[in-house]
């Protein structure tokens, strides 16, 4: 695949304006395996840990409930076909960020301005 192609424009990538089905699987796979990874972190943080700082580990289980629920939405981005289009300018947000975190609502831009 081209890295300067998205994965998949606001919405559409096949012909009439349907997503192209392919694609649309491999970012639901991707955001799959982004959300199991960071369950598994919940929970091995979660389990009984004689010597674990609880405010550590609660403050990581927060962060890392934060992330999953921002993968939640963007699964429901890519079934409005709004995936991989940034909130703020409503630009493409560039593949290579999209390969780092499948999940970000933002161009890089964007996020800096949204901090």
């Amino acid at each position: 695949m081209d890295m300067n192609t998205p994965r998949m424009a606001a919405g559409t990538g096949g012909s009439g304006g349907q997503p192209d089905l392919r694609r649309r699987h491999e970012i639901l796979q991707r955001l799959q395996h982004e959300r199991n990874t960071r369950l598994a972190q919940v929970t091995a943080m979660e389990s009984d840990k004689p010597n674990a700082n609880k405010d550590l580990v609660t403050a990581q289980t927060t962060a890392i409930r934060m992330v999953l629920a921002e993968i939640d939405a963007a699964v429901d981005r890519v079934h409005d076909g709004s995936y991989g289009v940034c909130h703020r300018c409503e630009e493409q947000i560039p593949v290579g960020r999209l390969e780092i975190l499948p999940y970000v609502r933002y161009c890089v831009r964007c996020q800096q301005v949204a901090l």
